[in-house]
């Protein structure tokens, strides 16, 4: 089976540090699940005016790109102790069980750990009302850790995948 994996990030700003987190834990899911192309990346910021413009097509048509791709990260940083308004207004825009059939992977970044557990309690529940598979908990990273080295911090998040378990889950679900 070809797996294609898609990329959405709700940060406000575009090409922001928590795209970087996103496109390094794409890039550690290809690793833990072998054979996989990088398909769409959709920077929510760069939609961001179009994200309330009626009859606008640009978000549509993003959000059709990646719920075709087998998985998909979903990335925010953390406002207010949950994902931003940005990314919601975004998901909002999908019908219900559009993301069926998509092993989806959230990812939140924070400044502090106190936030480490937002990704579960806001992210994944959003994800699974719309359909997706969530592959395991939710992953977190500290600001800290964006020191702009993407190779140590692909690398990290693929121990992380393996060490949780979420990397067998992964293949299994992949595998079908």
């Amino acid at each position: 089976m070809s797996i294609t994996s898609g990329v959405l990030v709700g940060n406000p700003r575009p090409a922001s540090r928590t795209l970087n987190a996103a496109l390094a834990l794409r890039d550690a899911v290809h690793r833990v699940v072998g054979d996989a192309t990088a398909g769409p990346v959709v920077d929510a910021a760069e939609l961001a005016e179009q994200v309330f413009t009626p009859g606008a097509t640009a978000v549509k048509a993003a959000l059709e790109a990646l719920a075709a791709t087998n998985v998909l990260v979903v990335a925010s940083p953390t406002y207010k102790a949950s994902y931003t308004g940005l990314l919601k207004a975004v998901l909002d825009q999908l019908p219900g069980g559009a993301l069926k059939g998509v092993v989806a992977v959230p990812l939140q970044v924070a400044a502090s750990d106190k936030h480490a557990l937002s990704v579960d309690l806001h992210l994944r529940p959003v994800l699974v009302e719309l359909g997706a598979t969530v592959p395991g908990a939710g992953v977190f990273v500290n600001e800290a850790r964006l020191t702009g080295d993407q190779d140590t911090l692909t690398k990290e998040l693929a121990e992380e995948l393996e060490s949780t378990g979420t990397a067998n889950t992964l293949r299994a679900l992949l595998a079908r």
